[in-house]
């Protein structure tokens, strides 16, 4: 990997339906480049916040913009990155 993770990611996405996320699924989404692969994401949020990823899902949404979907390992809470990147 070649990339610098801050190229990656952008900054997270906060919304009523992606809180519910946070909470339900143990997930964050992120604004991410346009031309980031799943495996860079993962590599991204890794690399930042020094944790394991056990999923990704990406969308690009309406505007042109690519989120990502980052679903952690159960051991591992989608709260305390939050908390790390200023959601809360």
């Amino acid at each position: 990997m070649t990339m610098d993770p801050y190229d990656i990611l952008d900054h997270p996405h906060v919304t009523e339906k992606t809180m519910d996320r946070l909470d339900n699924e143990n997930a964050i989404d992120f604004v991410v480049d346009i031309d980031a692969t799943k495996p860079q994401i993962a590599w991204a949020v890794e690399e930042m916040f020094d944790t394991e990823v056990a999923d990704v899902r990406t969308l690009v949404d309406p505007r042109g913009n690519k989120r990502a979907i980052i679903k952690f390992p159960e051991d591992i809470e989608a709260e305390d990155i939050a908390m790390r990147v200023g959601i809360f």
